[in-house]
């Protein structure tokens, strides 16, 4: 365990006991520090989620604000929920107390190999393929971080050979200090959470932070493809690869006459046909040939991404196959979150498609995705749910996509599809919103979801 004298013997608060904040009190405790832990819920609310702390020696200061635990605090640990320009933290700050996230105190308690990916969408996907190389080549391997295992649950017991493959948010990187990767990768660049950052560029620049502390030791990978990376990539003191589609690059990975090839360090490599990546769609391509850079920056060989990439099958609630009734197949994309996510959704449709839209707003002009269901083929109804209905119902309009259905809940939505859709549709859930106004998170969207089309008659 590195870097326990931050922490050892000192009074530590952490902020908020969802399973971050569980694990980050449980690392703390190990590195020796007195942690007081504090959730607006009471114990009897937060129940089962504080059984991992069973025994221990902690504080608990549960049922009241955060801003009402800080005498006597020398440290505080904050979820990436918590903005860091939240009244308590900014009172913390004043007073003195050494403020950070999870994701950073866990880098700085950790033990291991660090590698990391960003970006607006194809985060998932692409920490979780690349963890499963890394798997197949015989690392042992811990994928965390915004995915929804706490980097603090997996470096309780991590090892100097042990490998880190982290998904980083926006939110995680306000916090960042020490935080510094071996390999990380930028997977592209669209509005989202313009509600926290206020602007594209704030959003931009705070996910750069991730980069700020690599050398020309480490590598930095980049989507070619995306001209919104463009002006930042010469931030990077790192090495750059760069992944590319649609045409061939220097350093990094693409496709040549169907075949996808990497090239490091002068040294080139086939790695198989693009035709083999067993998820589908563009995007998930660029999700392959970004795990296919950092594998090879890493070390792998391109036998082993190979294999991989032919059996991967893809994560949770991003376009997952549910079930087929009378000929209707339901797809789960309850992490389509944004915008740019649901217009990939939409471009691997390849059947007519009801498609179920709206949730929590983040301040997003859907109008892009709006014009890409119009330029599909295969989009026909879309149903309308959450408190993003009226924009979405007056954006389409505006813009001529006028086959619109409202549904005051999830279970509705899915019915109604059901009426819309034939033999031979797809019903599609992919929000391009998240889901805070109706459900806890999109996995707990999805998971309802998936129980609503389970149990169709």
């Amino acid at each position: 365990m590195r870097n326990m004298e931050r922490y050892s013997g000192k009074r530590v608060l952490v902020v908020g006991m969802a399973r971050s904040g569980v694990a980050a009190a449980r690392l703390l405790n190990k590195a020796g520090a007195k942690v007081v832990i504090n959730d607006n819920k009471t114990a009897e609310q937060l129940g089962e989620a504080l059984a991992p702390l069973a025994g221990l020696d902690i504080e608990t200061r549960l049922g009241c604000p955060a801003g009402e635990c800080l005498d006597g605090i020398d440290a505080m640990v904050i979820s990436p929920g918590i903005p860091d320009t939240a009244a308590f933290v900014v009172q913390a700050k004043d007073a003195g107390v050494y403020v950070t996230g999870e994701l950073e105190m866990a880098h700085q308690l950790s033990s291991g190999e660090m590698t990391a990916i960003t970006g607006t969408n194809g985060k998932t996907t692409t920490v979780t393929l690349l963890g499963e190389i890394f798997r197949n080549a015989g690392r042992t391997t811990h994928v965390v971080g915004n995915i929804g295992y706490p980097y603090s649950a997996a470096g309780y017991d991590s090892a100097d050979a042990d490998m880190f493959v982290c998904e980083v948010s926006s939110f995680q990187m306000e916090t960042a200090e020490t935080f510094h990767p071996r390999c990380a990768a930028f997977t592209n660049l669209t509005e989202d959470h313009l509600n926290r950052h206020g602007t594209m560029e704030n959003y931009a620049l705070t996910k750069m932070r991730m980069f700020a502390r690599m050398t020309e030791d480490d590598v930095a990978v980049f989507n070619a493809d995306d001209p919104a990376l463009t002006p930042y990539i010469p931030m990077v003191k790192a090495r750059v690869m760069l992944f590319s589609r649609k045409a061939e690059v220097e350093s990094g990975a693409f496709v040549r006459d169907g075949m996808i090839v990497t090239r490091f360090r002068g040294v080139e490599r086939e790695v198989c046909p693009s035709k083999d990546v067993f998820i589908p769609g563009p995007h998930n391509l660029e999700n392959a040939l970004a795990a296919a850079c950092m594998a090879t920056a890493c070390g792998v060989g391109a036998e082993v991404i190979a294999q991989t990439l032919r059996t991967f099958r893809g994560v949770e609630h991003r376009i997952e196959f549910v079930r087929e009734l009378e000929g209707v197949r339901y797809i789960n994309d309850s992490k389509g979150t944004n915008v740019d996510s649901t217009i990939k959704a939409v471009q691997t449709m390849d059947r007519p498609t009801a498609i179920i839209l709206g949730g929590y707003d983040k301040h997003s002009d859907f109008t892009p995705m709006v014009k890409e269901m119009l330029a599909s083929p295969y989009i026909r109804e879309a149903v309308l749910i959450g408190v993003t209905a009226d924009q979405i119902e007056r954006q389409c309009r505006e813009n001529g996509f006028t086959r619109l259905h409202r549904a005051g809940t999830l279970q509705d939505a899915v019915e109604q599809c059901r009426s819309l859709s034939a033999e031979g549709w797809n019903v599609l859930l992919s929000p391009a919103c998240a889901s805070f106004d109706m459900f806890p998170d999109y996995e707990a969207r999805g998971h309802i979801f998936k129980e609503i089309v389970n149990a169709l008659a």
